[in-house]
């Protein structure tokens, strides 16, 4: 294979997933773990991508306390698009009422409800600056961005100051997002400082909503946020893993299917 075609194979495959392992793209690519790492130290140095431990990354990637990288909003925001998207509309659809108080949770999946959200008589609550730039120019909206730190790198507000506006919060509903559900039922993050911030919306909301692509069973975090006894409903689709969705249908949950 053509060097430029591994080259064009190599940042493809890091714009779906925003991080892959030598070993990964060495498989891929059918060629030696040797030839990656030279690919990945040219194009590191051309400023194409960033060499970190055993693979690479995007620009713009983070590397997290636990060795595992977080891809740039952008990035995470083209993976699954049409599968996230299909998902909020639903949502919306069967569950927004003219009135209602919604929270809406960081992530790039509670940003395409916010897009299905607009022109809508609702009042939105979030500490995600990716929500508040879709909605701020919506005359329709009642539109209330929450403190905190802010995260660049997520679009996104953290930290005491977030957690603090949210106990003076009473919402309809949360549309919340998360890294993965295990097959026990909990649901995970994989950043400290966003799972506090998710554990006060859902004390902040009458009502809980899930918004989960496939990609989320069991997907990855170390962190619990929740249960799926928690939740009131979960938003997913046909590919979803069946018996984690049935945990939350015996858990009271109602389930709701794109």
């Amino acid at each position: 294979m053509l060097q430029r075609e591994r080259d064009r194979r190599i940042i493809r495959a890091l714009r779906v997933r925003g991080t892959a392992s030598a070993a990964e793209l060495a498989r891929q690519l059918g060629v030696s773990a040797a030839t990656i790492r030279r690919d990945l130290q040219r194009l590191d140095r051309d400023g194409a991508l960033t060499r970190v431990y055993g693979g690479a990354v995007l620009d713009g990637g983070r590397v997290l306390d636990d060795g595992t990288v977080e891809a740039p909003f952008e990035v995470s925001e083209d993976v699954e698009g049409r599968t996230k998207d299909a998902l909020a509309a639903l949502a919306v659809t069967e569950l927004v009422r003219d009135g209602d108080v919604l929270l809406l949770d960081i992530g790039t999946t509670t940003l395409r409800v916010a897009r299905h959200l607009r022109e809508r008589d609702v009042t939105v609550i979030t500490s995600s600056i990716a929500v508040f730039d879709e909605l701020r120019d919506d005359p329709k909206v009642e539109l209330v961005l929450l403190g905190g730190v802010v995260r660049r790198h997520y679009r996104s507000l953290v930290g005491s100051l977030t957690e603090s506006a949210l106990a003076q919060v009473s919402a309809d509903r949360l549309f919340l997002s998360c890294t993965g559900i295990r097959r026990d039922g909990q649901v995970l993050d994989n950043m400290q400082v966003e799972a506090a911030g998710k554990k006060a919306m859902i004390a902040a909301a009458e009502s809980v909503v899930l918004v989960a692509p496939p990609s989320k069973f069991p997907g990855k975090g170390s962190l619990r946020i929740c249960g799926l006894a928690d939740i009131d409903v979960l938003v997913t689709n046909e590919g979803a893993d069946q018996e984690t969705v049935e945990i939350c249908r015996q858990a009271g949950g109602e389930v709701l299917t794109s």
